[in-house]
């Protein structure tokens, strides 16, 4: 086969073959092909899209472009969770270690920031120590001892996802649904999870900017999951804000234990309630909603998730209590203040996030070093009122030339009216029944 010929296939928006697609997937996972080459063929999938048979093969290949988890002889239900990506959004930080509280086997692959949305693994490796890159084996031992475990991207699952995904951040190519599909379902397939739940964020901040976009992505991804065997629910959310009250790296590991302490922004929390209960459901281990919320509920309060969240981080290599010290606290901060009294009116998500990217929260390249210490705490959101000067955002950093420029990028990020607006976090929950 001559990959320029596949690619111009594709260009000219001809359905590719399970051999054509597998063919050339291999070429790229073996330094075959170069990223130029991949480069355009993403290009062209944006563009042309897929068919659903393309993204079902595309699916297989990333699959099979690496090895595969079993726990077929685990006793309990195996699930795993995957947000679209927002701004502020540690959900999966929260609600892993209390699934597994609640008797549940979280085997979790997270990925990195990409293009302005934060990332569960950069947020974990601003713990000193937290190991992401085991090997397959030791990452099994740690979610059988722990019934939980959250690591990157991998070498061995999905190897060409990796590069794939690193790629599309700087080909501009990411807000593709055939390559979200399928960068997300392959490592969930790969996982060897029986469930899955998908928080599709909607709005400013997401890539998928509106509830119809963001159905179309829920009904491509619940068809793969059908494909493949994988029970599939979907819930939408809102992310026409940013998600809590802390968006950065360390900062969102300080919210995270304070959510798993019952001190949590109510919106965070919501979040996580919807999607946790509707986990255990399908799980089967309550059969309504209310009493899967007290469940989840009850293990806050108790104190075993914070105790399974510190067991997690402990036994991956992190030390949490030197995350949370003042030995890491950012050197210097400052505020933007609100120029008119009245009530948040709007806020640009997105631009929010471009601003924690300037930063050091995510990555301009690929070679970027991350600033741990960065972030920005909301003083004030959607419906709030402020008055002018008022603080509305902190912003701190271990470079103060950084702060600077997302200061004048944050200036510009919300609106300020005099009558109260409306906004609802959960937009829709729905299996997609097709």
């Amino acid at each position: 086969m001559i990959p320029s010929e596949i690619i111009a296939r594709k260009r000219d928006g001809i359905a590719l073959s399970r051999q054509e697609l597998t063919w050339f997937i291999e070429q790229f996972i073996n330094n075959e092909l170069t990223n130029s080459q991949m480069a355009a063929m993403l290009m062209a999938i944006y563009f042309k899209g897929m068919t659903e048979d393309e993204t079902i093969f595309l699916v297989e290949a990333m699959i099979n472009s690496g090895a595969t988890l079993d726990f077929s002889g685990n006793k309990k239900y195996v699930a795993d969770k995957h947000s679209t990506g927002g701004i502020g959004d540690k959900v999966s930080l929260i609600l892993v270690p209390l699934l597994a509280c609640i008797g549940m086997t979280v085997p979790m692959i997270a990925g990195r920031g990409l293009e302005f949305t934060g990332g569960t693994i950069d947020k974990l490796e601003s713990i000193p120590g937290f190991k992401t890159n085991p090997t397959l084996e030791q990452f099994s031992a740690w979610v059988k001892l722990n019934g939980c475990a959250i690591i990157g991207q991998t070498q061995q699952i999905c190897p060409v996802d990796n590069k794939l995904y690193s790629l599309r951040n700087v080909t501009a190519t990411v807000p593709s649904i055939p390559l979200i599909c399928s960068s997300i379902m392959s490592k969930k397939i790969a996982e060897g999870v029986q469930g899955l739940i998908l928080d599709i964020k909607i709005g400013k901040g997401a890539f998928m900017k509106t509830i119809d976009q963001g159905q179309e992505l829920g009904e491509w991804m619940y068809k793969i999951g059908k494909a493949f065997n994988l029970n599939t629910d979907i819930v939408f959310t809102s992310m026409d804000q940013p998600l809590g009250r802390l968006a950065g790296l360390r900062c969102e590991i300080i919210e995270t234990m304070d959510c798993l302490n019952g001190n949590g922004p109510k919106d965070t929390m919501e979040v996580v309630l919807e999607l946790g209960s509707r986990l255990i459901l399908q799980a089967g281990l309550t059969d309504n909603i209310s009493s899967a919320n007290d469940l989840l509920i009850s293990h806050i309060e108790n104190g075993t998730a914070d105790a399974k969240f510190r067991e997690m981080i402990s036994c991956q290599g992190g030390d949490i209590e030197k995350c949370l010290s003042k030995v890491m606290k950012p050197e210097y901060e400052q505020s933007v203040t609100a120029y008119n009294d009245g009530f948040i009116h709007n806020m640009e998500t997105e631009k929010i996030g471009w601003a924690l990217v300037e930063m050091g929260c995510g990555h301009k390249s690929t070679h970027d070093e991350l600033d741990y210490s960065a972030g920005i705490e909301f003083l004030a959101k959607t419906g709030d009122r402020v008055k002018k000067d008022d603080p509305v955002y902190r912003v701190f950093s271990a470079n103060n030339a950084r702060i600077e420029k997302a200061i004048e990028m944050l200036k510009s990020t919300f609106s300020i009216s005099k009558n109260k607006p409306e906004f609802s976090l959960i937009l829709d929950s729905t299996d997609v029944s097709l």
